[in-house]
């Protein structure tokens, strides 16, 4: 595949990020027209992926497209140990066969974005289970106590009086092995990564190689417009999450976010993006069906076009027409009375995260039971029969009651 002119290559992929570390180093690089090996590390944690996750992978597709090299890292060894990056703890550890099942779904994920067939799927175990303690103590030699325990990370943690453990101390080494191991031209990773990501450079460096460039990408905001994007802050957009929920958690997000998703996820040129910016500014084009653009382009890459346009056919139904959607989940709620609070049957039937969140819904006028809006948070359901529940634009849930 013959290159693009280095200038342009840099614009590509300076796109959407916060930090390029060693840009003369990628210069350099470049200047050899040989493909660069460019690594994204993920530890499988968790077995399923959101739009967050997928920011660092569409700047690795990028690099894809660009004729490089794309290492994929599963991060099965050092999943072991728990990335300390923003903790206050120590993270549990998983067992070995969690780990796997995580890995397999990462990949299969992974695949909705990026060409496999041309990726590098490598595992940290095959060179970091196999290192001896002298091994393991020569990486150590490579850095200071003083370096390491000066990450933000580290120092917040034990002025709070929280423990650190020596393994912990550990990771940020083992992730720079990685780099050494898979010899990485480039080293992709959120902003809160920059600390390991820095330490691959000095290490590589130590071990007699070119230093790793680092590229850093920002941490995606949820559909909340405040926080990061994360499944315990119940504002993320996961990518196996089905079409219609998707496309309607695409559509709540507000229209100053919708072109950070743009620039971070779309596969559009950013060219292309501020056009249809100045379309939305002028009164050309309206912000909406830039956002239904957007769900679209989502939906259609990790479900399929079908589904896309089924989506936001059913979202205008719902929204424009106020019908009810196609299928409606259920849910049992168990209960020894004749009556139950409205706010616990929203909290057991997962249409809220909590009890204060149920209030809150409620006083806004933001919850209907069978077509009415509610705004008494002391209201009460009978169990004798069933109720259609709806929270907020697109939580719908039809509860039937058995008694305990």
């Amino acid at each position: 595949m013959k290159q693009l002119p280095i200038e342009k290559q840099l614009e590509i992929i300076r796109r959407g990020s916060v930090e390029l570390v060693g840009e003369e180093d990628l210069v350099a690089k470049l200047g050899k027209g040989k493909p660069l090996r460019v690594k994204v590390g993920f530890d499988p944690t968790a077995p399923d992926l959101h739009l967050g996750h997928t920011v660092v992978m569409q700047k690795l597709k990028q690099f894809q497209e660009l004729g490089h090299t794309a290492v994929f890292l599963i991060g099965d060894f050092t999943a072991r140990i728990g990335d300390p990056s923003g903790r206050d703890d120590t993270r549990p550890g998983l067992s070995p066969e969690l780990i796997r099942q995580n890995a397999e779904t990462y990949i299969a994920q992974a695949g909705r974005i990026l060409d496999m067939e041309r990726a590098e799927v490598r595992y940290n175990s095959e060179w970091l289970e196999g290192m001896s303690i002298l091994d393991f103590a020569d990486l150590a030699r490579k850095q200071t106590v003083a370096r390491v325990i000066e990450r933000d990370d580290f120092k917040k943690r034990m002025q709070d009086g929280h423990d650190i453990s020596l393994l912990e101390l550990y990771y940020p080494l083992m992730q720079a092995q990685d780099s050494v191991a898979l010899t990485a031209d480039v080293e992709l990773g959120g902003t809160d990564q920059i600390f390991n990501l820095l330490m691959g450079r000095t290490i590589q460096k130590r071990s007699g190689q070119e230093p790793q460039v680092v590229l850093t990408m920002p941490l995606l905001v949820g559909t909340d417009g405040v926080q990061k994007m994360s499944k315990s802050y119940g504002n993320c957009i996961g990518i196996t999450d089905p079409p219609r929920e998707m496309f309607g958690k695409v559509m709540s997000i507000n229209d100053d976010l919708m072109w950070t998703y743009y620039e971070l996820l779309s596969d559009l040129t950013m060219k292309e993006i501020e056009e249809m910016r100045e379309e939305v500014v002028t009164g050309k084009l309206h912000p909406k069906v830039a956002k239904e653009n957007l769900a679209m382009e989502m939906i259609e890459r990790f479900h399929s076009v079908k589904d896309a346009l089924a989506a936001r056919d059913e979202f205008e139904r719902i929204f424009k027409k106020g019908s009810l959607p196609d299928e409606i989940a259920e849910h049992e709620h168990l209960s020894k009375d004749d009556e139950v609070s409205l706010v616990d049957v929203t909290v057991d039937a997962d249409l809220v995260r909590s009890k204060s969140d149920a209030r809150r819904m409620i006083k806004q006028r933001a919850v209907e039971v069978d077509g009415e809006k509610v705004e008494d948070i002391e209201t009460t359901l009978s169990t004798d029969g069933a109720n259609l529940l709806k929270v907020g634009k697109r939580r719908f849930t039809k509860v039937k009651f058995r008694k305990k």
